[in-house]
Protein backbone atom coordinates (compact mmCIF):
# COMPACT_ATOMS: atom_id res chain seq x y z
CA UNK A 1 0.00 0.00 0.00
CA UNK A 2 1.27 3.48 -0.81
CA UNK A 3 0.60 6.77 0.83
CA UNK A 4 0.25 10.12 -0.88
CA UNK A 5 3.57 11.31 -2.28
CA UNK A 6 5.33 7.90 -2.17
CA UNK A 7 5.95 5.58 -5.05
CA UNK A 8 5.03 1.90 -4.87
CA UNK A 9 7.88 -0.46 -4.03
CA UNK A 10 9.82 -1.63 -7.08
CA UNK A 11 9.37 -5.29 -7.97
CA UNK A 12 12.73 -7.14 -8.19
CA UNK A 13 11.16 -10.05 -10.07
CA UNK A 14 9.73 -7.69 -12.69
CA UNK A 15 13.11 -5.96 -12.96
CA UNK A 16 14.84 -9.33 -13.52
CA UNK A 17 12.28 -10.24 -16.19
CA UNK A 18 12.81 -6.89 -17.96
CA UNK A 19 16.59 -7.42 -17.74
CA UNK A 20 16.24 -10.82 -19.46
CA UNK A 21 14.12 -9.34 -22.25
CA UNK A 22 16.38 -6.31 -22.62
CA UNK A 23 19.37 -8.65 -22.85
CA UNK A 24 17.75 -10.50 -25.75
CA UNK A 25 17.13 -7.15 -27.45
CA UNK A 26 20.71 -5.97 -26.92
CA UNK A 27 22.08 -9.29 -28.21
CA UNK A 28 20.24 -8.63 -31.44
CA UNK A 29 20.80 -4.86 -31.77
CA UNK A 30 24.02 -4.18 -29.86
CA UNK A 31 24.79 -2.00 -26.89
CA UNK A 32 26.44 1.04 -28.43
CA UNK A 33 23.75 3.54 -29.40
CA UNK A 34 21.05 1.78 -27.40
CA UNK A 35 17.96 3.96 -27.13
CA UNK A 36 15.27 3.34 -24.54
CA UNK A 37 12.29 4.17 -26.75
CA UNK A 38 12.88 1.43 -29.36
CA UNK A 39 13.86 -1.02 -26.60
CA UNK A 40 10.69 -0.25 -24.65
CA UNK A 41 8.56 -0.52 -27.79
CA UNK A 42 10.07 -3.93 -28.56
CA UNK A 43 9.33 -5.03 -24.99
CA UNK A 44 5.75 -3.75 -25.17
CA UNK A 45 6.19 -1.11 -22.51
CA UNK A 46 7.32 2.49 -22.19
CA UNK A 47 10.71 3.98 -21.48
CA UNK A 48 9.21 5.47 -18.30
CA UNK A 49 8.37 1.99 -16.99
CA UNK A 50 11.91 0.83 -17.71
CA UNK A 51 13.32 3.86 -15.91
CA UNK A 52 11.00 3.19 -13.00
CA UNK A 53 12.41 -0.32 -12.59
CA UNK A 54 16.09 0.46 -13.33
CA UNK A 55 16.46 4.08 -12.24
CA UNK A 56 18.69 5.05 -15.17
CA UNK A 57 19.56 3.81 -18.62
CA UNK A 58 23.09 3.11 -17.38
CA UNK A 59 21.76 0.87 -14.62
CA UNK A 60 19.59 -0.99 -17.14
CA UNK A 61 22.68 -1.54 -19.28
CA UNK A 62 24.64 -2.74 -16.24
CA UNK A 63 21.85 -5.25 -15.55
CA UNK A 64 21.92 -6.35 -19.19
CA UNK A 65 25.68 -6.88 -18.96
CA UNK A 66 25.25 -8.87 -15.74
CA UNK A 67 22.47 -11.00 -17.24
CA UNK A 68 24.43 -11.59 -20.43
CA UNK A 69 27.55 -12.58 -18.50
CA UNK A 70 25.57 -14.98 -16.30
CA UNK A 71 24.31 -16.66 -19.48
CA UNK A 72 27.86 -17.14 -20.76
CA UNK A 73 29.06 -18.50 -17.43
CA UNK A 74 26.11 -20.91 -17.42
CA UNK A 75 27.14 -22.14 -20.88
CA UNK A 76 30.66 -22.79 -19.61
CA UNK A 77 29.29 -24.58 -16.53
CA UNK A 78 27.17 -26.80 -18.80
CA UNK A 79 30.21 -27.99 -20.76
CA UNK A 80 31.28 -31.56 -20.18
CA UNK A 81 34.76 -31.85 -18.71
CA UNK A 82 37.44 -31.37 -21.34
CA UNK A 83 39.85 -34.17 -22.17
CA UNK A 84 42.88 -32.09 -21.20
CA UNK A 85 44.06 -28.49 -20.91
CA UNK A 86 44.68 -28.15 -24.65
CA UNK A 87 41.22 -29.40 -25.58
CA UNK A 88 39.71 -27.14 -22.90
CA UNK A 89 40.82 -24.14 -24.97
CA UNK A 90 38.85 -25.45 -27.96
CA UNK A 91 35.84 -26.36 -25.81
CA UNK A 92 35.79 -22.91 -24.21
CA UNK A 93 36.24 -21.22 -27.59
CA UNK A 94 33.09 -22.98 -28.83
CA UNK A 95 31.22 -21.01 -26.16
CA UNK A 96 32.94 -17.74 -27.04
CA UNK A 97 33.12 -17.81 -30.84
CA UNK A 98 30.39 -15.58 -32.18
CA UNK A 99 28.85 -15.36 -28.70
CA UNK A 100 26.69 -12.26 -28.42
CA UNK A 101 27.28 -12.16 -24.66
CA UNK A 102 30.98 -11.58 -25.14
CA UNK A 103 30.35 -8.94 -27.80
CA UNK A 104 28.21 -6.99 -25.32
CA UNK A 105 30.96 -7.35 -22.75
CA UNK A 106 33.50 -5.86 -25.18
CA UNK A 107 31.20 -2.88 -25.82
CA UNK A 108 30.60 -2.30 -22.09
CA UNK A 109 34.29 -2.76 -21.29
CA UNK A 110 35.11 0.06 -23.69
CA UNK A 111 32.83 2.36 -21.68
CA UNK A 112 34.14 1.05 -18.35
CA UNK A 113 37.74 1.50 -19.42
CA UNK A 114 37.36 5.23 -18.91
CA UNK A 115 35.95 4.72 -15.41
CA UNK A 116 32.37 5.43 -16.44
CA UNK A 117 29.94 3.95 -13.94
CA UNK A 118 28.11 1.68 -13.65
CA UNK A 119 30.09 0.09 -16.50
CA UNK A 120 33.44 -0.05 -14.72
CA UNK A 121 31.96 -1.88 -11.74
CA UNK A 122 29.70 -4.12 -13.86
CA UNK A 123 32.67 -5.13 -16.04
CA UNK A 124 34.83 -5.82 -12.97
CA UNK A 125 32.05 -7.97 -11.48
CA UNK A 126 31.61 -9.75 -14.83
CA UNK A 127 35.34 -10.44 -15.00
CA UNK A 128 35.35 -11.98 -11.53
CA UNK A 129 32.40 -14.25 -12.34
CA UNK A 130 33.77 -15.20 -15.77
CA UNK A 131 37.27 -16.07 -14.52
CA UNK A 132 35.72 -18.18 -11.74
CA UNK A 133 33.67 -20.00 -14.40
CA UNK A 134 36.78 -20.69 -16.48
CA UNK A 135 38.71 -21.93 -13.45
CA UNK A 136 35.77 -24.17 -12.47
CA UNK A 137 35.67 -25.73 -15.94
CA UNK A 138 39.41 -26.30 -16.00
CA UNK A 139 39.50 -27.89 -12.53
CA UNK A 140 36.43 -29.99 -13.44
CA UNK A 141 38.55 -31.15 -16.39
CA UNK A 142 41.29 -32.37 -14.05
CA UNK A 143 43.65 -29.38 -14.32
CA UNK A 144 45.63 -28.58 -11.17
CA UNK A 145 43.95 -25.57 -9.46
CA UNK A 146 47.13 -23.44 -9.56
CA UNK A 147 47.58 -24.12 -13.28
CA UNK A 148 43.84 -23.64 -13.86
CA UNK A 149 43.96 -20.12 -12.43
CA UNK A 150 46.98 -19.15 -14.54
CA UNK A 151 45.48 -20.74 -17.65
CA UNK A 152 42.10 -19.04 -17.09
CA UNK A 153 43.70 -15.60 -17.14
CA UNK A 154 45.69 -16.37 -20.31
CA UNK A 155 42.62 -17.83 -22.02
CA UNK A 156 40.47 -14.87 -21.03
CA UNK A 157 42.99 -12.31 -22.28
CA UNK A 158 43.42 -14.11 -25.59
CA UNK A 159 39.68 -14.60 -26.08
CA UNK A 160 39.06 -10.89 -25.52
CA UNK A 161 41.66 -10.14 -28.15
CA UNK A 162 40.04 -12.67 -30.46
CA UNK A 163 36.67 -10.94 -29.96
CA UNK A 164 38.19 -7.75 -31.33
CA UNK A 165 39.44 -9.70 -34.37
CA UNK A 166 36.17 -11.40 -35.28
CA UNK A 167 34.93 -10.82 -38.79
CA UNK A 168 31.48 -9.46 -39.61
CA UNK A 169 30.12 -13.01 -39.70
CA UNK A 170 31.40 -13.67 -36.17
CA UNK A 171 34.21 -16.00 -37.21
CA UNK A 172 37.88 -15.67 -36.35
CA UNK A 173 39.87 -14.90 -39.52
CA UNK A 174 42.91 -16.81 -38.28
CA UNK A 175 41.79 -20.16 -36.86
CA UNK A 176 45.47 -20.81 -36.23
CA UNK A 177 45.25 -18.30 -33.36
CA UNK A 178 43.15 -20.74 -31.34
CA UNK A 179 45.64 -23.52 -32.13
CA UNK A 180 48.53 -21.34 -30.96
CA UNK A 181 46.65 -20.43 -27.77
CA UNK A 182 45.89 -24.11 -27.09
CA UNK A 183 49.60 -24.95 -27.48
CA UNK A 184 50.68 -22.08 -25.21
CA UNK A 185 48.13 -22.93 -22.50
CA UNK A 186 48.99 -26.64 -22.62
CA UNK A 187 52.61 -25.68 -21.94
CA UNK A 188 51.53 -24.23 -18.56
CA UNK A 189 50.89 -27.74 -17.26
Amino acid sequence: MTTAGTAPAKDPQRRAAWAELATDYVHEHGLIGLSLRPLAAELGTSNRVLLYHFGTKDQLVADVLRTSNERSVAEVAALAPSEDLRSAVYDLWTVMEGDRCSRIYVEAAALGLFGREPYATAVQDANTLWIAGLIAHLTKSGVDPVVAERAAHVIDAAFMGFQLSLGPDGSLPERRSVDDLADAVAALA
